[in-house]
Formats: structure tokens, sequence, C-alpha cells
């Protein structure tokens, strides 16, 4: 293929790898030094970049700088903050596709300026500024929105909280949190853990505590039950849900409550929550 693509000129060249994906074009160029120049041309990976990268650059924490239409892709490909830095936005190295992060200050969380039940802090290794950090509280309450137009269209997209637990959490686990997406008069409710599966405190649990458990997982609805996942960037993640990106604008509102148990809960770290493709 790459011999027959020698045949024709540049112009022609470039317009076809634009309808390819960046892995392509990458690897175009590793291919034939003729096409190298073709392949890393900004009439190629601008069709890569996002429609509304005039807004998106407009909003960045920090102005970028960059030599061409493929050095600005693979800075886009790492988090970038965006919106005073209470977010960070990125694209998928594959798709092109975006995804956001909005940061604890960006959600709605209830309580969360009375220091007697949140602290807000620093953390070594989080991309904002600020966390939230959970000292006791016994309803849990966090939402967050987003406009789909900041996001790809038709795509299917999933949304996770971002948490660390401490040391010294407490209660956190002792009925599942329920987590809702909604979207225009729509919503999906399923329920969530926030600590990873500890099989001996289970246990335990069941052994002294299992009739007060399902008593209290009857306040909620029957759902999966999903657990934390580990992320590469040290924190953990609950799934929240998924949601339908279409060719119009919408609200999405993404939440984890747990406000059934009445108990006293403290020691969960909140990050933010992400919205990433889920193919």
């Amino acid at each position: 293929m790459a011999t027959r693509l020698n045949m024709l000129p540049e112009d022609c060249i470039s317009t076809i790898l634009s309808l390819t994906s960046p892995p392509d074009a990458c690897r175009f160029m590793l291919t034939s030094s003729s096409l190298q120049s073709a392949a890393k041309s900004d009439t190629v990976w601008s069709r890569f970049l996002p429609s509304d990268l005039p807004q998106l650059l407009s909003r960045t924490h920090t102005q970028l700088t960059f030599s061409s239409n493929k050095d600005l892709f693979f800075q886009l490909c790492d988090s970038v903050l965006v919106d005073s830095g209470i977010k960070t936005f990125s694209l998928n190295k594959v798709s092109g596709k975006k995804s956001y992060v909005l940061s604890a200050r960006a959600l709605s969380i209830a309580l969360s300026n009375e220091p007697t039940h949140w602290t807000w802090v620093t953390h070594s290794t989080s991309r904002f500024a600020e966390v939230i950090e959970l000292k006791t509280i016994s309803n849990l309450e966090i939402e967050g929105t987003i406009d789909t137009q900041d996001l790809s269209p038709n795509t299917t997209y999933g949304a996770y909280l971002i948490i660390k637990v401490s040391d010294h959490a407490f209660g956190l686990d002792s009925i599942p949190s329920e987590t809702t997406i909604s979207k225009d008069e729509s919503s999906v409710t399923n329920t969530a853990f926030l600590c990873p599966l500890d099989e001996q405190k289970q246990q335990l649990e069941s052994l002294f505590f299992m009739n007060r458990r399902r008593m209290m997982e009857k306040r909620v609805v029957k759902g999966d039950a999903r657990r934390p996942s580990k992320r590469g960037d040290g924190w953990m993640e609950v799934e929240l849900g998924e949601f339908i990106v279409g060719d119009k604008c919408e609200m999405v509102k993404m939440s984890l409550k747990e406000v059934k148990g009445h108990q006293l809960k403290g020691g969960l770290i909140i990050e933010g929550i992400e919205m990433r493709p889920k193919c």
C-alpha cells in the first residue's frame, strides 16, 4: 500500500491519511521516508483534533506552545488543566475522542464547606491543587454535571468517581451507595461500594453482622454492588454508570449517594469524576 501511495501527490496522500487514525498516521511515518512528510502534515493531524479546538485552547489554565498540529495532538493526549484549573481535558491517543475530569472543586458535595465534616487538602499524586477528605458525616451526597457538547458525539461514555480510602476510614461500606446517571428525564440507578473487597473482613462481618447487613441492604435499590478498581495514577475509581452522547446537546448528571444507612462515615478522599469513552 505504501508503494502505491508514493505515486500520488503529497496533498492527496495527506487527504487519504487524514481519513485514518492517529496510530495509522504514525505507522505510515515509519514505513516510508517519502510518506513521512505527508503523514506529519498539519492537514492530517488537524482532522484528529476536536472541532471546538479554539474554544478548548481558550479554556486552558496555562497557554500551550506547539510547533505543529501533531505536536498539539499529543500534548492534548496528556491531561491539560482547563477552566481555572478545576477540570482536566484529554484526547484518546487511538481514537482522538475527548475525556474530562471534574475535580472535587467542580462537584456538588453536600456540606463540603463545613470544616467539621470535610477538609480541603493538597495531595502529591493529584493533578489538581486540592482534593477533599471526609472527616465524618452520616449522609454522603456527591454530584457532577457535564454538557454533552463538551464530549465526542456518537460515543458511549463511562463516568468514574476517583477516590482514595485512608487508613483510618470507617463506616464507608456499612450499606451500598447508590449511583445514578441522569440525562433529560431518564435515569439509571445502580449500587457500589467505596472500599476494595476485603475477604477476611467480609467473612467477619458475615459471621457477626449478617442479619443487620441484610436488613440495611434492603433499604437501597438492587444493583451490581460494584467495587473500586486501581487506576494507573495511583488512585482508585468506582464506575457510576454510562451514558450515550448523541448529536444534540444535553446535560448529564452523575451522582453517588449514601443517605439511607444513617451511619457515620469518614476517611474517603475524593479527587473528582472522570468521563471517558468506553469504546
